[in-house]
């Protein structure tokens, strides 16, 4: 999963957080200018929480996959426009969906200059199917899947049923990042601060501070050739106004997902410009009917009638996002057919519109008439959710349904989604492909976060996954929302935009809403 995902208290973090940044921007320059000529050839990427592992099979928050495209590849990687391009296979081809024959790059090299061979790439793909070493992706590739050379650089990937978006599995923007077997066997915690991470990609990571700070630098043995900075150093922050300070006095270059009440703010800081794209994400609420008493119906609609789309949208996105109806972002749903089709086909998909009245009457007809109260948790690196949790809690409480609202650090709250630990949570989810069914695939699937299972669903989830007709798949993943949204197991809530903030030391070449879904830091220009 892709979500924009520790016994420490979100506060202590944000004040700690504002406390250090603090001190460090009273003691740089105000201009930021000697600050940035001290980091020559380094851009400094600020990002919105942290990491606790550089392996991204164990932690899939949508900053990880940020990360890992400086450091990882796959078989295959996604371009500006968000179509499968060849990465270390340098071709490939299906015939039939279900047989997958890929040509591994012979010039490929691992960061530490030994070549990539067949036993590595088939080491990895054994790894990415593990669910003990792959706890967060492995649920990528279907069982049965078998991989095998048949060539000298060669293999062939074998599935149990045609599946026309497997290309997408074998990104690492998907499930697969091609490590070195012997690195990985040798390392007591792979991708931890004291084993880092073996990739193919055009930087190798030296330094490892969770919660703090990941760098990396030129790896020099990069098969697609030079990158414009010589290192690149993720910073972690926990509190926005810490990482807005930071962007002021120039120890960040990149601010990525900068919250919408900040934008103009980074747009007043001299040379910042602050781009903002569809980032093809879903934000809504998700019901758990595991869990009293969501497991009825009726509590599941009067919450979702209490949730006022529109109201959130403008007032606090400020129109930065668009109303969502259904879990797919039409941009996401319609890549291969456009988006005003999959806009079309979503047209008609049930929805709990806002309206107190009703959710008192379903209240009323609940096993809780005389309401309850309940906890919605959000990740404390979005604010904009917490600041949605709140609204929906005002609103909840004219109907007699007492909602907390409480934040947690980002790596906590990726732990506990799907993991049964709440009746009513969020969902938040980026998307890291090009396939039309990557929300719906996740969401609905077997594995979904809301637990649910329903047969039908799951068979249409399974059934797009087959279908080679682009409109056919639509249709599959369309009717699968709409059981879903019948039975409010989701209350889609907004399709999101992602604004982020660059210095005027980097440009980037090609930003589109897939930049950080590519080799992103081969397009950037570097000025000083």
């Amino acid at each position: 999963m892709h979500i924009a995902r520790i016994p420490r208290t979100a506060a202590a973090l944000a004040s700690v957080a504002a406390m250090m940044c603090a001190t460090l921007a009273a003691c740089a320059p105000s201009g930021g200018t000697a600050q940035s000529a001290s980091r020559e050839g380094t851009i400094a990427v600020g990002l919105p929480g942290s990491l606790s592992t550089l392996d991204t099979a164990h932690e899939t928050g949508i900053i990880n996959y940020y990360v890992a495209q400086v450091v990882s590849e796959g078989l295959l990687a996604v371009d500006k426009n968000g179509q499968l391009i060849p990465a270390i296979a340098s071709s490939y081809h299906t015939d039939d969906a279900q047989t997958w024959v890929f040509d591994i790059r012979p010039d490929a090299l691992f960061q530490d200059g030994n070549p990539v061979t067949i036993d590595d790439v088939l080491f990895s793909i054994d790894i990415a199917k593990d669910p003990d070493k792959s706890p967060s992706s492995a649920s990528y590739w279907p069982a049965g899947v078998q991989a095998a050379g048949s060539g000298d650089n060669q293999i062939t990937i074998t599935l149990p049923a045609p599946a026309i978006n497997f290309g997408w599995t074998v990104t690492a923007n998907g499930g697969l990042w091609i490590t070195e077997k012997s690195f990985y066997e040798a390392a007591a915690s792979y991708g931890s601060s004291a084993d880092l991470i073996m990739g193919t990609g055009p930087y190798k990571a030296v330094s490892f501070q969770p919660d703090s700070k990941a760098v990396f630098t030129k790896s020099g043995t990069w098969w697609g050739g030079d990158t414009p900075a010589q290192t690149i150093e993720f910073d972690f922050f926990s509190d926005e106004n810490a990482r807005l300070l930071a962007h002021k006095s120039g120890q960040i270059d990149i601010a990525t997902q900068v919250p919408t009440d900040q934008v103009s703010q980074f747009q007043g800081i001299d040379g910042v410009t602050v781009l903002t794209e569809s980032d093809r994400s879903y934000v809504g609420l998700t019901f758990d009917q595991n869990i009293a008493p969501f497991d009825d119906i009726h509590v599941r609609k009067a919450i979702a009638h209490a949730v006022d789309r529109d109201t959130i949208v403008s007032s606090i996105l400020k129109g930065q996002a668009s109303v969502a109806t259904g879990i797919e972002p039409p941009d996401q749903l319609g890549s291969e057919i456009g988006e005003q089709a999959a806009a079309d086909a979503q047209a008609g998909l049930p929805i709990d519109s806002f309206d107190l009245d009703a959710a008192r009457a379903e209240l009323a007809q609940s096993k809780v008439p005389g309401g309850f109260n309940a906890e919605l948790t959000y990740p404390s690196s979005i604010p904009d959710l917490g600041s949605t949790a709140l609204a929906i809690a005002d609103n909840l409480k004219q109907i007699g349904v007492n909602l907390t609202v409480s934040s947690k650090p980002i790596e906590e709250w990726i732990s506990e989604v799907g993991s049964g630990t709440y009746g009513l949570s969020f969902m938040s989810y980026t998307s890291t492909t090009g396939d039309p069914g990557e929300v719906a695939g996740w969401l609905l699937g077997p594995d979904n976060p809301a637990r649910y299972e329903n047969a039908q669903v799951q068979g249409l989830i399974a059934s797009q996954a087959a279908q080679t007709d682009p409109s056919a798949r639509v249709a599959d993943i369309v009717e699968a929302e709409r059981i879903a949204q019948d039975n409010t197991i989701y209350s889609p809530i907004w399709w999101g935009k992602t604004s982020t903030a660059f210095s005027s030391r980097v440009t980037p070449t090609q930003y589109t809403p897939y930049f950080f879904n590519t080799p992103w830091a081969a397009s950037l220009e570097l000025t000083r």
